[in-house]
């Protein structure tokens, strides 16, 4: 193939590394009103009374909102695909505060010095109540975070208001508590995983003006420009046809933007004063009021017969949707479906979860989106299950893993792997890791072992029978091509992909085909960019939509020599009949002429299946017995995506999402202080890893061919954060014989971990 499956440069690369203005800041009009909030220092609270008389005062501002000024329709601001599972429980403003960093007011001005000053001068009386952190005694506490009686979930999820109850549920196959009873090993445990920040380069930011039609529209640094049109005619209360979102290029997303965290606030401001304005949040609003990946605490049961078979899992997910509950009943499915699957002897399986309220920052999507946290549970489970049984890790794996055509208990996108290399992917990693003679550990002298780990998992390929994707490919009279596109190129390199896909279709030099990015007014409907849905099925979308404009070529084509099109070929140059030809370029032409055939081609696409990626990681660590620092040194990952579209980018994804994993495993730790406010308010005190702090990240492919993807491709995006924390606690477990289930693995963890049992567990003495 000359396009897919190649390493081709992203095509936006030239601008991004010039400093091109390609950002939303760079594009919101140079006369925005600056939009900032007010927010709430009280984890629970209502606003008894709010005086805004002296902010207003202020010369240079428009306008100070408060709940008595806008709408009081509730909504969620989770972009997702309908039908809607999150509930309805937010308003723009609201009387009952329920974080530390809720929104109070809105206050907005020619300046920042002049906002600034404004949101000094407002006061607030407030009506404190105690707050509920802890996620245990959330669920039926007399503390009820969200007692409104307009509270509304769409979906039956099991979800209850006045229980602080989100989404709740039980899933099971088979007599659990029965074939656990027969199995000769069994463990059960808890892993804690806290929430993590996406801490993307790019903060929130959003734009807002009217045009001379009175229409609201929107630029915004967004994953899901559809639905951020949605939630914004829902939260205004205002036709979504009044609403139109245009999406620049974005510094980084990771699921945070799937979230329209801020758009709300500047679509208000300039709804009700007929000004553009504009909203930046810090760095250190970021970290306070986003959408971080959800805390979880899940209890895993898992048993194996003598032989080393998993015969039963059963997964108990306690998941912290914090003040609202965007993404809350999704995420937490994920916890189950995406790790119970991964063990396909299973006899008996059961997946319950409870999602509940607390007064914390509202939880999100974060890339792994739930998978992350119950892969570690599950993997990390099945490493305890291998040791009880005295087996490699590796082994109990080999024996239980994926097949190509085999089952993937309680995945229901898919009964079954349609295209699968796992067994291929771990042969590759042992041999890179020398695992053999690296497992379980060795002492390197002066106090420092260094041990190996190992996980396995998979994710999706967008959400079977619901996400869409969309393309519009148009041929220009000078032969040239435009593929318009509704999804979100977020830094992952998919307007490349995608246009790689169409060059190949239509036989077509890369730089024939001008890509242009989403404008909800002119580009195909598209969910979004997320639940690795891009590739796979906008991917699809385009390569039908290359086909049907192919057809219209020949057709004109055909006509133009007089002869009927299945007695002409398409060579992407010329249409020929084997003895005349015409050009691409006459036949655009004569399609601006005279001609009743369009030669645009719009097509969507909407898989009923979810093929899953698969990806082995295995990692070495060193760990100082003394101090209890652990160092990472190697990270091997090895993926089957079916057939990589660009290799680099595949390349460069991996990369990302392993950096981000380990970061998650050692490093990121969300904190609050006993009155609810977050300690970790900036880089400062949320530390993510440098390049310093990865060690060596080495990336290999095993591919497959998924028939239902284009060219064979399944997605990646997601599936490659989700290996590092089980195997990196692995492999801290085997240097140190110290069992960390609270991530992340500090050094004070394990150094404590040590002293507790002077390595009695340890496998390297």
């Amino acid at each position: 193939m000359r396009y897919v499956n190649q390493p081709i440069r992203k095509t936006d690369a030239m601008s991004l590394v010039t400093g091109k203005p390609v950002y939303t800041d760079d594009i919101a009009p140079k006369d925005s009103l600056i939009v900032k909030v007010l927010r709430s220092p009280y984890a629970n609270a209502w606003v008894e009374d709010i005086k805004t008389g002296n902010a207003a005062r202020v010369s240079g501002i428009v306008c100070v909102l408060t709940y008595k000024d806008v709408p009081q329709r509730r909504f969620t601001l989770a972009g997702q695909t309908a039908p809607e599972m999150s509930p309805d429980d937010r308003l723009i403003l609201d009387r009952h505060v329920r974080f530390v960093g809720d929104a109070v007011a809105i206050v907005a001005g020619e300046t920042e010095a002049a906002v600034d000053k404004a949101l000094k001068r407002i006061k607030v009386e407030y009506r404190v109540e105690t707050p509920v952190f802890d996620i245990h005694k959330a669920k039926d506490n007399p503390i009820v975070i969200h007692p409104e009686d307009d509270w509304k979930l769409k979906i039956p999820l099991g979800g209850d208001n006045r229980r602080n109850l989100c989404a709740s549920n039980v899933e099971e196959k088979g007599n659990i508590e029965e074939v656990l009873a027969g199995c000769k090993y069994t463990v059960e445990h808890t892993y804690h995983t806290k929430a993590n920040q996406q801490t993307m380069m790019e903060t929130f930011r959003a734009a807002c003006y009217l045009d001379h039609f009175g229409r609201l529209n929107v630029i915004s640094s967004t994953q899901v420009p559809f639905h951020v049109r949605r939630i914004l005619g829902n939260a205004l209360d205002i036709p979504a046809s009044k609403v139109r979102v245009i999406k620049p290029r974005i510094g980084g997303g990771f699921g945070a933007k799937q979230t329209a965290v801020c758009e709300i606030y500047p679509a208000i401001v300039t709804w009700m004063t007929g000004r553009p304005s504009k909203i930046v949040y810090s760095r250190y609003e970021s970290q306070i009021c986003s959408s971080p990946r959800h805390e979880m605490e899940i209890t895993v049961r898992a048993g194996a017969d003598e032989n080393g078979i998993v015969k039963a899992i059963d997964v108990y997910t306690l998941s912290n949707t914090g003040a609202y509950g965007e993404h809350s009943s999704t995420t937490v499915g994920l916890t189950g479906h995406k790790s119970i699957a991964l063990y396909r002897n299973l006899d008996a399986y059961r997946f319950s979860f409870d999602v509940v309220y607390t007064n914390t920052q509202s939880a999100g999507a974060y890339r792994g989106y739930g998978a992350t946290q119950g892969i570690n549970a599950v993997e990390s489970a099945i490493n305890e299950l291998a040791h009880k049984m005295g087996m490699d890790p590796v082994r109990i794996r080999e024996l239980n893993m994926p097949i190509e055509g085999g089952p993937l208990p309680a995945y229901g996108d898919v009964p079954f792997a349609t295209s699968c290399t796992m067994d291929r992917c771990m042969a590759r990693a042992k041999k890179m890791m020398d695992w053999d003679a690296k497992y379980p550990c060795r002492d390197m002298g002066n106090g420092k072992v260094r041990g190996v780990g190992v996980a396995m998992a998979m994710q999706g390929s967008s959400i079977g029978g619901i996400d869409v994707g969309g393309a519009d490919i148009k041929l220009n009279e000078d032969g040239s091509y435009t593929l318009g596109l509704g999804c979100t190129d977020m830094g992952t390199g998919c307007d490349t992909i995608l246009a790689q896909i169409a060059a190949e279709c239509l036989e077509t030099p890369m730089n024939n085909i001008a890509v242009f990015g989403v404008d909800t007014d002119i580009s195909p409907y598209d969910s979004g960019s997320y639940a690795s849905a891009t590739t796979y099925t906008t991917g699809t979308a385009v390569m039908q939509a290359c086909e049907s404009m192919r057809e219209k070529i020949c057709a004109l084509g055909a006509s133009m020599l007089e002869t009927e099109p299945d007695q002409v070929m398409f060579d992407g140059a010329f249409v020929s009949d084997g003895e005349k030809k015409v050009s691409l370029q006459e036949i655009a032409l004569k399609g601006t002429c005279g001609c009743s055939q369009e030669l645009q081609v719009v097509r969507s696409y909407s898989s009923p299946i979810s093929p899953p990626p698969f990806m082995v990681g295995m990692a070495e660590v060193e760990v100082d017995k003394e101090t209890g620092t652990v160092e990472m040194l190697d990270f091997v990952a090895v993926v089957d995506c079916g057939t990589p579209i660009n290799p680099n980018l595949a390349r460069v994804q991996t990369e990302g999402g392993v950096a981000q994993g380990i970061g998650m495993a050692l490093f990121e730790d969300v904190q609050y202080s006993e009155n609810g406010k977050m300690r970790n308010n900036s880089f400062m005190q949320y530390k993510i890893p440098s390049r310093m702090d990865i060690g060596k990240i080495r990336v290999e492919f095993e591919s497959s061919y998924e028939p239902s993807g284009p060219f064979g491709a399944k997605s990646i995006g997601e599936l490659v954060i989700d290996t590092p924390c089980p195997a990196i606690a692995e492999a801290v477990y085997n240097a140190t014989g110290v069992r960390v289930r609270e991530l992340p693995i500090t050094p004070e963890k394990v150094a404590m971990g040590i002293l507790a049992d002077q390595s009695e567990n340890s496998l390297c003495r």
